[in-house]
């Protein structure tokens, strides 16, 4: 007597289970492809208003502008990972360039006055890591300390601007690396190796890993033997180490040193690294994100430069957008306390 198996057609589970399955699985991620689409729009938005700009010359000096607040926002995701908030920045990156700027008129050579500033900005960072994890204070109070400290500090290197002639440094600006029409400077080349760096540590190596396991739960991390205080200690000292690598590119791409540069730069780092997608509860995150949403902060700026309008608009512009990527992350918050349960 011969048998046969009795197969069952697969049913199609259909586009919403799917598309439901898929949210599920990468809920993380939405936040930043929702800021890539943000990107394409007003790119392509723009080039259809005026017509010439998606030039590469435009395209190039959109990484060449905001060189330094791609570092910030690299030292900022570090931070807002594990649940923290770093408002030093600004005036770490203000201190550090006119200390740059003023030991270099001294005399000091670059290839010492260089690393001085960034062991400046690694000090600072330093000091509020140590007050976050050892004296319990909170994070935004901490570095609201660093803040002032840094700005009071670069007001006493000098209260004016101090011109820089060091070639080393200016080459960092001046010099443009071109493929065909594009080109691509110094400092801009240094950003995204910054950039590189900071996703290789946080996906490739146990202390990235630790990173997002305290921005998860700290409590979790601890029961789990990870070296919580070193690491939180550790993404402060990252972000003053950017503060003052900022300071360099800022200093290079002005070509001077000034006390009251950066003045509300945090913020900006802030906007665009929620704006890429890292929540601000920590745990979920991408330094790839943090990327297109400073080149969103950019693009924007430029639209309204183009449109000759008051720069207070990027502001405004900027303002709403933190409101809906803010709404979208509680959302993702809420899914994933739901599927959890």
């Amino acid at each position: 007597m011969a048998t046969s198996l009795e197969t069952r057609p697969q049913t199609d589970p259909g586009f919403g289970a799917r598309y439901s399955t898929f949210m599920s699985r990468h809920s993380s991620l939405m936040p930043t492809f929702a800021a890539v689409v943000i990107l394409v729009v007003l790119l392509i938005g723009a080039q259809v208003q005026f017509g010439n700009f998606l030039t590469p010359g435009n395209m190039s000096a959109l990484l060449l502008d905001n060189a330094y607040l791609v570092v910030l926002a690299v030292g900022m995701t570090f931070v807002i990972l594990t649940g923290g908030i770093d408002l030093s920045v600004g005036s770490v990156m203000a201190f550090t360039g006119i200390l740059l700027a003023s030991l270099l008129a001294q005399g000091v050579p670059a290839i010492i006055a260089i690393p001085a500033v960034l062991l400046g900005g690694a000090a600072i960072g330093l000091l509020i890591g140590v007050l976050v994890q050892y004296f319990n204070v909170q994070p935004f109070i901490a570095s609201l300390a660093g803040l002032f400290l840094a700005r009071g500090l670069a007001f006493v290197v000098s209260l004016s601007s101090i011109r820089v002639e060091e070639p080393a440094v200016l080459w960092l600006q001046r010099t443009r690396f071109s493929v065909g029409d594009f080109y691509i400077t110094p400092t801009g080349i240094i950003a995204l190796l910054v950039v590189a760096l900071a996703v290789y540590v946080l996906h490739w190596t146990r202390f990235g890993r630790t990173v997002y396991a305290i921005g998860g739960g700290e409590q979790s991390a601890r029961l789990m033997g990870l070296a919580v205080a070193r690491t939180k200690i550790l993404v402060y000292v990252i972000s003053g180490v950017c503060g003052g690598l900022a300071g360099l590119l800022l200093t290079a791409y002005s070509g001077a040193g000034y006390p009251r540069n950066g003045i509300g730069t945090e913020l900006d780092a802030i906007a665009a690294v929620v704006i890429g997608g890292t929540l601000l509860t920590g745990g979920t995150g991408y330094v790839i994100g943090s990327l297109i949403g400073v080149l969103v902060y950019g693009t924007i700026k430029k639209i309204i430069s183009f449109m000759g309008a008051e720069q207070s608009w990027t502001q405004i512009i900027i303002g709403i957008l933190l409101l809906l990527f803010i709404v979208v992350q509680r959302v993702i918050v809420a899914r994933s306390a739901r599927q959890r349960r």
